[in-house]
């Protein structure tokens, strides 16, 4: 999608995609990113993609998670941070802008830019609103994208799943074959959970979350 669809929905508050309290199966699940003990958290680096200013940062930031994001619009950046109440570190790179605090760093400008010494080594990627927002024709260079810069990081995956002719992306639906078209060739793919968006998605298509790890 052009980059102006997304300076505009930031630009006018258009994001009923963004989520105030956290995501409640990232909770649910956090141990495909933790690991099964919590003292754990604390050497982990997660990715998260396209992270606009989720609250789950704040949410991974909580369990002593280093933080690492990519989001194309700067709006929701300085959104991310004022939330946070934290002043960042803001300087510029051949990339874009870095906006970075103790333990979280966020990349501004488009993902595909990014190379793996950008980021450095992270030992899992958080990917709840990236491969949802993307339509079908980039989904695919994105996932190849992040297998490359991640170095085949596990990851968490949340779509949805819904009829696409009811309802114009983003955010598209992704099922669990298009995950396996993408993905299967460099993981093992297990599907944790499928349960029903409540009030249906935009409160209006039925429509299913999916809920997948991504290992080695």
């Amino acid at each position: 999608m052009e980059h102006s669809f997304w300076h505009s929905k930031w630009h006018n508050n258009e994001i009923g995609f963004h989520e105030a309290t956290g995501n409640a199966l990232l909770v649910k699940y956090s141990d495909v990113l933790l690991g099964p003990n919590s003292n754990e958290a604390s050497q982990k680096r997660i990715f998260v993609p396209l992270c606009g200013k989720t609250r789950d940062i704040a949410w991974l930031l909580s369990k002593g998670c280093q933080v690492v994001g990519a989001e194309l619009s700067e709006v929701a950046i300085t959104q991310l941070f004022d939330d946070l109440d934290i002043t960042p570190s803001v300087k510029p790179s051949s990339k874009g802008k870095v906006y970075s605090a103790p333990n979280l760093t966020i990349f501004v400008g488009d993902i595909f830019a990014l190379r793996r010494d950008d980021i450095g080594e992270v030992t899992g990627v958080y990917d709840r609103a990236a491969l949802v927002a993307l339509p079908d024709d980039l989904r695919r260079k994105y996932a190849n994208h992040l297998i490359d810069i991640t170095h085949n990081a596990p990851q968490l995956v949340i779509t949805f799943d819904y009829d696409q002719s009811e309802l114009p992306g983003p955010p598209f639906c992704v099922n669990d074959e298009m995950v396996a078209d993408m993905y299967a060739s460099n993981y093992s793919i297990s599907q944790l959970e499928r349960c029903n968006v409540e009030g249906g998605l935009k409160r209006k298509v039925v429509a299913d979350s999916l809920v997948f790890r991504l290992s080695l």
